[in-house]
């Protein structure tokens, strides 16, 4: 079984909208059990699926603070989903939470997660 976090999404201070990549941001307790990384996911809202790049942890590149965060980047969605719960199942580890020396790094990176992201999916709704 996947792991499934469910939660309201919380307000960010919205750097991955600037970047190109918005995210829905749950907020998460220091002893949830959900392992730091990248994963591809799925994210339900409202009973619909939506294909997803899901980063864990304390965003090391931006942020860095005390407290972990999951942050959802639904591909091909646009829309508001503050205050909404939402329900995330990460489906694959893609790799390791790490720090980038710019935000164009980061940003390049991201791409790339959503590339592998979409081909994990992709090969999920081929079964």
């Amino acid at each position: 079984m996947n792991p499934l976090v469910k939660g309201k999404v919380a307000g960010g201070n919205r750097l991955g909208r600037t970047l190109g990549f918005p995210t829905a941001n749950i907020p998460l307790k220091e002893d949830d059990p959900v392992c730091n990384g990248v994963y591809a996911a799925r994210v339900r809202i409202d009973g619909t699926e939506h294909e997803a790049v899901v980063n864990v942890g304390h965003r090391p590149t931006v942020g860095n603070g005390p407290d972990r965060v999951l942050e959802a980047h639904l591909l091909d969605f646009e829309g508001d989903l503050y205050g909404q719960t939402i329900e995330v199942e990460l489906l694959e580890f893609l790799r390791e939470e790490q720090r980038f020396g710019s935000t164009e790094e980061l940003s390049r990176q991201i791409e790339a997660d959503k590339k592998r992201a979409r081909e994990r999916l992709r090969r999920d709704s081929d079964l």
